[in-house]
């Protein structure tokens, strides 16, 4: 297990890593996460949900996706509430106090006629993929010394115990404080899960390494657990990212370079799978940004909005900000928009919520920039897909609730498209599609799929340079 000393510290990231170092060495290797909160999510071979982090471990791994994987996923609506997504399957919406509070009830969740006790589905999960799978690398969530939600916790350490895993604690040296947040996990466990940490992660270090030699002896001192590595940041490898957090880090501006293409991503409050834009991104022919700043909107040469966890709430506060007005006048003057999955069905005719699916407005206009419609359903879409754009045969997915009614996976109108299908961005014929007439130079771009396997590759090398492997192989060999 992979546990962290709190939220974004790369956790996810040294899972996959790992996925891909096991399956180098002959291994057959699996992640799993037993719960996820997260709004980028992906859909397995056989049409269900799951983290979009656990789909890209289970690439690194080599293997297809599958919901034991992930089989609790929580996506926000808001605040305080989230749709429960269990094995793939969405099973309403709990309260995030009622999931957590303190009663033995908290694990439960009531549906029909009877509970469900999320502990032994998750459970149940691992030891499904245990039989299949071998070594299974588990990844926490957060921090594992939230003490007033430890009882009932279904990812961290209890997991672990539950696995016999052993853990490695994973902690962030950029953000400071790394000795307190490490020695302060440690401590803060019973005697009986401080036995299961086994080992230390240094992760996100900047500069000389050997500057922290001695802080690495003081930290196993202090600790009493071996590190196992100090692993520097890095820029120039390429994961998707599980958490919005990332987009703080992306590039938010216009460019002036005329060579390049101006693409905005309209920063939504719900955004979700913002891993579609992860191709464009790369492209030296792009700069693109995220924003909601009405200015930038409108001058941009292409203009994308993105899919939503709140499509209803989404579009009132794009027209609440100004946005929607933008986008529009954007278009009018010959900028061209693109709606995916909630984004598209924002720039249709009308939304409409007559059963209260996504909360309390019934139904709103859209932009008017596509001829379609959509009403919201309790039922969830979820699937891998096959298109053709231009002539050529594309991939995507597609996770969405509504229902468009036109049967077009992809509906095009004068300089406007949408569609449901994530990954669409991925396709270099809809690339190729959207860039042909905006930039100057045409660029071959290495196919999606090739690139990815490249990254994981670069990424197991990095993690075996700084993290010792024949240490950590040592751990899981005297069980």
């Amino acid at each position: 297990m992979l546990a962290g000393t709190g939220s974004d510290v790369g956790k996810s990231v040294v899972a996959a890593a790992l996925c891909r170092i096991f399956r180098q060495d002959g291994y057959h290797p699996a992640p799993f996460k037993a719960q996820n909160m997260a709004l980028n999510s992906y859909a397995t071979p056989d049409g269900r949900e799951i983290g979009r982090a656990q789909a890209v471990q289970a690439e690194a791994a080599g293997v297809p996706c599958h919901t034991d994987m992930n089989p609790l996923l929580l996506k926000p609506n808001s605040d305080h509430t989230s749709q429960v997504v269990l094995h793939g399957r969405p099973i309403g919406n709990k309260n995030a106090y009622d999931f957590w509070r303190p009663t033995p009830a908290s694990s439960l969740l009531r549906e029909g006629n009877g509970n469900i006790d999320f502990r032994k589905e998750v459970c149940d999960a691992f030891d499904r993929l245990a039989s299949r799978y071998n070594p299974i690398v588990m990844e926490g969530a957060g921090s594992i010394s939230e003490l007033n939600l430890r009882d009932h916790d279904l990812v961290n350490l209890p997991m672990a115990r539950h696995a016999k895993a052993d853990v490695l604690l994973v902690g962030d040296i950029d953000r400071g404080g790394v000795f307190a947040s490490v020695y302060g996990s440690i401590a803060l466990q019973t005697e009986e899960d401080r036995r299961m940490i086994k080992g230390i992660i240094i992760n996100k270090f900047r500069g000389d390494l050997r500057l922290f030699d001695d802080g690495r002896r003081m930290l196993e001192d202090i600790c009493q657990v071996p590190v196992l590595g100090v692993v520097p940041y890095f820029k120039d490898i390429h994961i998707d990212e599980e958490d919005s957090v990332s987009l703080t880090r992306k590039n938010a501006r216009l460019s002036t370079l005329r060579s390049q293409v101006n693409i905005a991503v309209v920063l939504l409050r719900h955004i979700s799978n913002f891993t579609d834009f992860n191709t464009l991104e790369r492209d030296p022919r792009v700069n693109l940004f995220y924003t909601n700043n009405v200015n930038d909107i409108q001058r941009a040469d292409i203009i994308i909005l993105p899919g939503t966890k709140s499509t209803l709430d989404d579009l009132l506060e794009l027209r609440r900000n100004g946005c929607a007005q933008a986008i529009v006048s954007a278009h009018r003057d010959g900028r061209t928009v693109i709606g995916i999955c909630g984004g598209y069905q924002m720039l249709g005719q009308t939304v409409s919520d007559p059963e209260g699916i996504e909360g309390s407005v019934a139904s709103l206009p859209g932009l008017g920039l596509l001829p379609v419609s959509t009403t919201m359903t309790a039922e969830k879409t979820t699937r891998q897909v096959t298109f053709q754009f231009a002539g050529q045969a594309c991939q995507g997915y597609e996770i969405h609730q509504g229902i468009s009614d036109t049967d077009e996976p992809v509906l095009q109108t004068d300089h406007c498209i949408g569609t449901y299908i994530h990954g669409f961005l991925d396709n270099a014929p809809v690339i190729d599609f959207l860039l042909k007439d905006k930039s100057p130079a045409s660029v071959p771009v290495q196919h999606y799929a090739d690139f990815k396997e490249e990254q994981y590759d670069r990424l197991a090398a990095h993690v075996r340079k700084y993290v010792d492997m024949e240490k950590l192989y040592q751990i899981l060999s005297n069980d």
